[in-house]
């Protein structure tokens, strides 16, 4: 596996699109995994980001382990908190919630997981995860206790994360939430795009492939579908998909 960090540098630099398929293991129905896996690997996926804000069973290990058998994608973890840890993985973003001000979910958690994460040989990605307001509370604002960013504040927005590029973060993380109401504003993206020199990753309340192509525009390097594809296997078929250009 080439290093998955210099690849999404390498591709924000050829002005390659990226799109990650986030699958929570709580909602896997481990008897439909074979259809995913046949949809997921049909779809122009260029990553699967693996996680969720609550992951109470023990199948992480076995499902990574099953998704890599099939998908030929690298698998990154998207970790809600240390136990979301498997060395089966590729990769993980190191998250710092930025938006927050939780002690736990801005430094705790991540010292938490250091023995963990010095026992793997995982790609480790710092990462800063930025909470917009999408119309609802969604599962990370109630998990984390943190509120999240003003929608209409595009500034701050901006200033969140320039600071955690200074900081030292590798990517940018614009995160609406898990079945958000609505998807990041297209201006506060452009904005942050605009004004950072890292990855930018957007994510929550994106609903289709238009939704996709817009958050492209104003400046997403990768964009992440999660409960879209979780409610509708066939989301990526349709004919308007051929024309986002995702080739990895």
């Amino acid at each position: 596996m080439t290093n998955i960090y210099n690849a999404i540098i390498q591709a924000k630099t050829e002005n390659r699109k990226l799109l990650a398929i986030l699958l929570d293991p709580d909602k896997i129905v481990w008897e439909n995994l074979g259809y995913l896996i046949e949809k997921v690997n049909q779809s122009p996926a260029t990553h699967i980001f693996i996680g969720g804000s609550h992951v109470r069973n023990n199948i992480l290990d076995e499902l990574i382990v099953c998704l890599k058998e099939k998908i030929n994608l690298p698998i990154v973890l998207f970790p809600g908190n240390p136990s979301q840890i498997s060395a089966n993985a590729d990769a993980i973003l190191f998250l710092s919630l930025i938006s927050g001000r939780n002690p736990d979910y801005l430094i705790e958690h991540q010292v938490d997981a250091v023995p963990i994460l010095k026992k793997t040989e995982l790609e480790i990605i710092s990462t800063g995860y930025m909470l917009i307001e999408s119309g609802s509370e969604t599962a990370v604002a109630r998990v984390s206790n943190t509120k999240p960013l003003d929608r209409n504040n595009s500034d701050y927005a901006m200033h969140t994360a320039q600071a955690g590029e200074m900081l030292g973060n590798k990517l940018i993380y614009l995160e609406a939430g898990s079945g958000a109401k609505q998807a990041v504003p297209f201006e506060m993206i452009k904005k942050v795009s605009n004004n950072i020199e890292i990855p930018l990753i957007v994510g929550g309340g994106i609903i289709d492939l238009q939704g996709i192509q817009r958050a492209y525009e104003a400046g997403a390097d990768l964009v992440v579908i999660g409960t879209a594809f979780e409610n509708d296997a066939e989301f990526f078929n349709q004919t308007s998909s051929k024309r986002i250009n995702l080739k990895f």
